[in-house]
């Protein structure tokens, strides 16, 4: 027995539903699986948003870290580094990771190090771990910074070591003078000073010579 054209059309209409069907729900839980694994994955950038697409934090080389952003809005900054900037919820620059090392023609070491930084809403960083070593510098240490909105910032806190090798605490005022100073040299000369607002010492304690 033959079946009716009319009939086969049908049959294929369904059939052509059922697989319709059938792959939109497969694409439909393929896109609900949002976590996906990677064994390797090589990038210029990556931008992290929340859901309404305000930038949160960028992982970037060199070519492609943005300048200083507010808000948003970027503005151009030189950075000669790669590394990450972090935002705050309203999409403004509040810190960052940024590295980086080159050395010239010559071979010299001209530029090498990186800075991990925090900062205040709307204003400059606050605490910033650094760490240097090239041509012109040579310091690792910890900087809390009095940073105030609208006014001129100063280092409070520096903890660390000096291009001479120095091991220093230095305890800074509201304008930036050192007024407590601990050292230890890198042959293990020590002494605690304290300064007027001039920058000269009024005390000094050193170790008794046994």
């Amino acid at each position: 027995m033959s079946i009716p054209t009319s009939w086969l059309f049908r049959i294929t209409i369904l059939i052509a539903a059922a697989n319709v069907a059938f792959l939109s729900i497969v694409w439909i839980a393929d896109a609900a699986d949002e976590s996906k694994t990677f064994d390797e994955i090589t990038v210029h950038r990556i931008n992290v948003v929340e859901p309404d697409g305000t930038l949160r934090m960028v992982l970037s080389n060199h070519d492609k870290l943005p300048g200083i952003i507010v808000k948003g809005k970027e503005q151009p900054f030189p950075r000669p580094q790669a590394g990450m900037i972090f935002y705050n919820d309203e999409g403004s620059e509040n810190g960052g990771l940024i590295f980086g090392g080159r050395t010239n023609e010559k071979g010299k070491v001209v530029n090498s190090g990186g800075s991990l930084t925090f900062d205040k809403y709307d204003a400059n960083q606050i605490i910033q771990l650094a760490g240097v070593d090239d041509s012109e510098d040579r310091f690792a240490g910890l900087a809390v910074v009095d940073s105030i909105t609208g006014t001129e910032n100063h280092r409070r806190i520096w903890v660390g070591r000096g291009d001479d090798g120095t091991a220093t605490i230095a305890l800074m005022d509201g304008k930036g003078r050192r007024r407590i100073l601990m050292e230890v040299g890198e042959k293990g000369n020590a002494s605690l000073s304290f300064l007027d607002e001039n920058g000269k010492v009024v005390n000094r304690f050193l170790p008794d010579k046994h």
